[in-house]
């Protein structure tokens, strides 16, 4: 997920694809726990575009 991307989105649809990204989270940490997951890099894409999206949130709050 690109930054450019996630900065012309609203603060409604990064609060949703928040919420996505950790259900996603928790799924594969689940399926990293019972041993399916076969691409563990998966784990640190999404920790990683959850971290993106919690920057712009924070910058969006600052400049209020």
């Amino acid at each position: 997920m690109k930054v450019s991307d996630l900065r012309q989105k609203n603060d409604e649809d990064l609060a949703k694809e928040l919420l996505d990204l950790r259900k996603a989270q928790f799924s594969l940490r689940m399926q990293l726990a019972t041993q399916q997951l076969s691409n563990t890099s998966q784990v640190g894409k999404l920790r990683k575009d959850i971290a993106r999206i919690k920057t712009i949130q924070q910058e969006r709050a600052t400049e209020k």
